[in-house]
This record gives C-alpha cells, structure tokens and sequence, in this order.
C-alpha cells in the first residue's frame, strides 16, 4: 500500500471486477420530442399519392419577385414581374422592355416614398430594406396597414391610373429599391405604338375580372336573399381547378449493418439488434420532421402562400406579431410553432411589456400559450446567423390549422407496407455477407399536404439575439 500503510481488505477498485455494472441504453442528445409528428393528423394514402382537389383561382394571386443584389445594384429576371396581378397577362415583349426600364435606388430611413392623397407615380420592387404602408384612419391618425420587405412591391396601380394614392409609404430600414416612373413606362408605350393598346387591353381585362372574384381569388358564387317576390333566381356553378396539386410519399432510407457475432454473444442485457434500430429509427423520424418543415417539395417553410406571410416590425417578436400572425390564421388556428431562441426571444418582449404568458400542458411537457394557442419549440426552424453559433440571427414563427375536416395542414403516410413495424415504416432483412454481416432496410414514407391556402401562416425576419437592459440593472445593491 502506498504512504506505507499495510492493507487490511481487498480494495474496491479490484472488487468491482466481481460484481455486476447496472448499464443503460445508448443514449443520443440528437433525439427531440417531434411534437410536430405527434400533433398533425395523419391521413391513410392509398397508392403512394394524395391529391388535392380545390376550387378554380381565376385571379392570380401576387407572389413575391426573387431579386439578385450585388455591388449595390439589383436585378431581377423579366418574366418574374408576371408575379404583380396587373401585369399577369402582358406579352414577353412588353414584359421584357419594362423590366429593362428599372433603375436602383438607395434610400435611406425615414423616408417617405409615397404619400397619401398625391401624385406620385412610381412603382417599387423592394430588393433590400423594409418599408411600412399606412393609411389615415377615421379618426385623423396614421394607422399601420402593412409592412413589406424584400421581394414585395408597391405603386403598380399608380402608374397605370392618374388618381392619387390612397396610402403613405415609408421606409423603417434603409433600403434598396429596383424602380419604374410613370413617365418611363408612357415613353416605352410611346416608342412602339401597338405597345400601348395591348398593355392598356391586359390592364382593364385584368380590372374587369378582379371585378368578379372574392378576396380569395375564386369566381363569385351568384346568390339572392331577402323576402322580395318576383325575383329571378340566378343560376351558379362552382368550378374546380383544372390541375389539382398531388404529393407523392417521400422516403427516408438506410440501411443497418450487425456483424452476426455481436448478436449472437452480446445480447445482454440489451439485444444489440434492437438497440442499433431503436437508435436508427430514432434518427428517421428525426429527419422525418425537419423534412415536414423544410423539405422544398413538401416542407411547411416552402408551402406558405405569398399572402399569408408578414414580417416583424422591429425584429424581436413582440405579442403585436403574433396577433398579427392570429389575424391571418384566424379560422380555428391549431398551434405556433417556434425554434426555442424564438420562443425565448418572445418570452423576453412578453417580460418587458409585464405580460407573461400562461402555460400548458402538452405531453407532459409545460409550454406556453399566447391567445389560448400553444407555442411548440422545434429545432428545426433554422436560426440564420452569419457566425457559427446561432444565438444570433433571424427565424420564422409558424401558425398552422391543421385536420382534413378544417381544411388545414395534414401528414401523409401509408400504412400497411410489407415489414412494417410502425405505421408507414418497414423494416427488411437484406441477408448476410460472406464476413458474417447481416444487413437490414429501414424505410419510412410520409409526406405533408396543406389543403387551403389560409391554413398555413408565417412570421419571417425574427430577430432572436435582443434583449432588453432593465433599469433595475444599474442600480446597486444596498
């Protein structure tokens, strides 16, 4: 013994060789809680595809015009103005001659681009920057009506018509806009003079056909109420779109290798098999999520309609963003989903306006509400960050309706596969090699529909790195 002390009894680092060592499972800081499998219903597809039947769009909605900047100046390609409804159904010819009329300009915070009540003929295409539209409301006061950032656009009715605008326009960032001026777009009609009756036809066909739709584009159903006599009963159909949108199962593969002597003589307490597909299984449905919610084909980040999204007015999300947010999925909203720096960046404006939010219960879990509806963490919502880290940058918050019954956002999946061990996910022996491995294939089909447009809505550019510097901070401890 060391120090020169005689031992008196076997030690316990050489008796622990005769005893038994309680083990775990194999453990993996990977695994989440996949709420967002465990909340969306999922709905039996038979032959791998699941079309979604709607009603015929007769007006087309806007969409957001992808901009390139670079050195300062920004582009845009020609056919992407077909994106503004006005100029949807222009020619190539006109099309391409306006979008080589465009000039950059760079204009800095505060400024007022448009203003309420005046002439000022300009159409903008936002490339960089964030602007905010307002409007005066009955009372005299500025009222908020919209924020717009990259890829939106405004003006486009005013340089076809001579009224003045109805709103004021004004810049909350400094920002980068591609333009066209009124007077610009009469010289190109000038210059050509067929140009100026084909554009002038495809603006007022456009007019008269907004004219005969709803607020969501689909042709007005011709009704009659009241208790007058002698009135004609209108006639009336409902047409559905010509080519309804189909999503095929997507699938997530691998294959597990086991040599057949780690099976055979390593088996306890845990049997090695189970616990290589337990945690394999464990990484599927892992991807199985972050595909629900980013895949480009299914993924609910690349599946919200143009109009359904909207933008922080100051980068953290405050309880005015996520009302707004409520406002646009009003019609039975499920749940929000948020990367946890969102929810804690929303925690944080919550605290400093001294209205906490209450908390729930989901799955034994607590988490909070806003409005009655349950902010669910996700760490699949990215935090884009230009460092490595992401405890700063921005993310998006989504708000989803989700069922078959409510028109909302469902999981596809197929059950009742050949070697299935769980709904949609099959597990099949390979066979051996000639060292002795034992190969298997794990597959898992799934993908995602959302039904309406309005059953999907996201909250883009949350800042999740600010915090506020209490007053109380500064003062020192007596």
């Amino acid at each position: 013994m060391s120090n020169g002390l005689l031992q008196r009894s076997v030690t316990t680092s050489v008796a622990r060789n005769l005893a038994n060592t309680t083990k775990t499972t194999p453990k993996m800081m990977s695994i989440t809680p996949r709420w967002v499998l465990s909340l969306l219903p999922w709905v039996q597809v038979e032959g791998g595809t699941y079309r979604v039947n709607r009603t015929k769009v007769e007006l087309k909605k806007a969409e957001r015009i992808g901009i390139e900047v670079a050195a300062g100046r920004a582009s845009f390609a020609p056919e992407s103005l077909r994106a503004v409804p006005l100029f949807s159904r222009l020619s190539d010819t006109i099309i391409g001659q306006m979008a080589s009329r465009f000039k950059t300009e760079e204009v800095s915070l505060g400024n007022r681009l448009i203003v309420e009540g005046e002439d000022q003929s300009k159409f903008f295409i936002i490339a960089q920057g964030q602007v905010e539209v307002l409007s005066k409301g009955v009372h005299g006061s500025n009222l908020r009506i919209a924020l717009l950032t990259d890829g939106e656009y405004f003006g486009e009715s005013e340089i076809v018509s001579d009224k003045p605008s109805d709103v004021t326009v004004r810049t909350t960032t400094p920002c980068i806009f591609l333009t066209l001026s009124r007077q610009d777009l009469d010289l190109l009609l000038k210059e050509i003079p067929s140009f100026k009756d084909e554009f002038q036809n495809a603006i007022d066909a456009h007019l008269e056909l907004a004219s005969t739709v709803n607020r969501y584009g689909e042709r007005n159903i011709d009704l009659v109420s009241g208790f007058a006599e002698n009135v004609e009963i209108p006639e009336t159909f409902v047409d559905y779109s010509a080519n309804p949108r189909e999503y095929s199962l997507s699938a997530v593969q691998t294959m597990v290798r086991v040599h057949t002597r780690v099976s055979d003589l390593y088996n306890g307490p845990y049997n090695q098999l189970e616990e290589q597909m337990r945690l394999t299984i464990e990484g599927i449905k892992e991807r199985q999520e972050w595909d629900l919610i980013n895949s480009p084909k299914f993924g609910l980040l690349h599946s919200v309609d143009p109009a359904m999204r909207i933008s922080t007015r100051y980068g953290a999300p405050t309880p005015d963003d996520l009302d707004e947010l409520l406002a646009l999925v009003w019609k039975k909203p499920s749940f929000f989903l948020a990367h946890p720096k969102a929810i804690a960046a929303f925690e944080r404006e919550c605290t400093w306006r001294g209205v906490p939010p209450v908390t729930t219960n989901l799955f034994g879990t607590p988490v909070i509400m806003w409005r009655g509806i349950p902010i669910v963490p996700c760490d699949k919502l990215d935090v884009k960050s230009r460092r490595l880290s992401n405890q700063t940058g921005t993310t998006s918050i989504l708000l989803l309706r989700v069922g078959e019954a409510d028109q909302g956002v469902v999981g596809l999946h197929q059950a009742g596969i050949p070697g299935e061990i769980a709904p949609s996910l099959s597990a099949r022996l390979m066979g051996l090699d000639n060292l002795g491995v034992a190969s298997y294939l794990l597959t898992l089909y799934f993908s995602a529909a959302v039904l309406t447009d309005d059953a999907l809505g996201i909250l883009e550019n949350v800042e999740v790195g600010y915090y506020h510097d209490y007053e109380n901070k500064k003062q020192k401890v007596k």
